[in-house]
């Protein structure tokens, strides 16, 4: 593989430019392509971020021999079938979170990256987060002692969004839990693993979609409280309690900057900055697994990709949350 891995953004929204952003802190990384639906919105992107390539439609990237992996940046109801399509074409792909907007969707998309023998990997950012991988590590190594509770929550004030937008909108699978819902699972799982049950309950707007969402996952020596919701602005530290000790990651947890630990009613704080928004951690995760050849990550595997979305279909069957799309 040549010294720069080249890069082709899916989708030039909002996240797409906090993610080309920090691409520019990755040294052998580069942006040579970026596609829409909108010409003109890709040539805007590009020319914003010194992209080479444009395009006014996802298939002539996808057909493009430009670039060595693709970022999938739009809304969760398109990820499937453009990570299929992309992974068709030999094309690697990060797929923004969640990868699927259910199970069936995410092994049809696993299903094309071993068909094609390509890379696949979900874009969960605050898996390679520093302050959340020492934390993690810490943990391992029984600094706290065994997990006995774990808090986290995801919240912020959405309703005042435009009701067609991909927030609200069911028909975009709106609503907190796929959005930002899937962070609080994720530590559970990180930290926990797979519960081994589930309570739940989730209150809805005037559009049909959930935006609010308390859950309680259970395990034999363990509890995790966690919600999500777009009804008011949460307290984002996340606390992880032991038989020894507690480690709390910092507001806003899921991006966070540093970490706490609580030993023996000391507190001790660690700053831990990340390099620019923190998308860079995830980006040479990719370029570590594309440079040796693997086809997925070692640190965020498919299976944890299944396993999670997993969990969101469980909460979302036990609160009824369904979108027309599926009925």
């Amino acid at each position: 593989m040549a010294d720069k891995i080249r890069w082709g953004i899916v989708g030039p929204g909002h996240i797409a430019h906090s993610f080309a952003k920090d691409l520019k802190l990755v040294e052998d990384g580069e942006l040579t392509a970026v596609a829409s639906r909108s010409l003109d919105r890709a040539n805007e992107f590009a020319d914003e971020y010194g992209a080479e390539h444009r395009y006014g439609s996802y298939q002539e990237l996808f057909e493009s021999d430009v670039v060595d992996v693709l970022y999938i940046a739009t809304p969760h109801t398109s990820h499937c079938t453009l990570t299929v399509e992309a992974l068709n074409h030999g094309k690697a792909v990060l797929c923004e979170k969640p990868m699927g907007i259910d199970a069936d969707q995410v092994k049809k998309m696993i299903a094309a990256a071993k068909k094609n023998g390509v890379f696949l990997m979900e874009a969960l950012w605050s898996r390679f987060n520093p302050s959340i991988v020492k934390v993690k590590d810490l943990i391992g190594q029984g600094k706290i002692g065994e997990v006995t509770y774990l808090n986290a929550n995801f919240g912020f004030y959405g309703l005042d969004r435009d009701e067609n937008g991909r927030l609200l909108n069911p028909d975009l699978a709106g609503g907190s839990l796929l959005d930002i819902g899937i962070y609080p699972i994720f530590l559970a799982y990180l930290i926990l693993g797979k519960p081994d049950n589930i309570e739940a309950v989730s209150l809805f707007h005037k559009t049909g979609v959930e935006i609010q969402t308390s859950m309680i996952f259970e395990y034999p020596h363990a509890q995790a409280t966690l919600a999500s919701g777009l009804r008011s602005n949460m307290q984002m530290r996340a606390e992880i309690a032991g038989t020894k000790g507690s480690a709390f990651l910092h507001d806003r947890w899921h991006e966070t900057q540093g970490y706490s630990l609580e030993i023996d009613q000391h507190m001790q704080d660690f700053d831990l900055p990340t390099n620019g928004k923190g998308y860079s951690y995830e980006i040479e995760e990719v370029h570590n697994c594309l440079r040796k050849g693997a086809l997925q990550s070692e640190k965020w595997t498919l299976q944890n990709s299944l396993d999670l979305v997993n969990l969101l279909d469980e909460v979302r069957s036990i609160t009824g949350t369904t979108f027309p799309f599926e009925e």
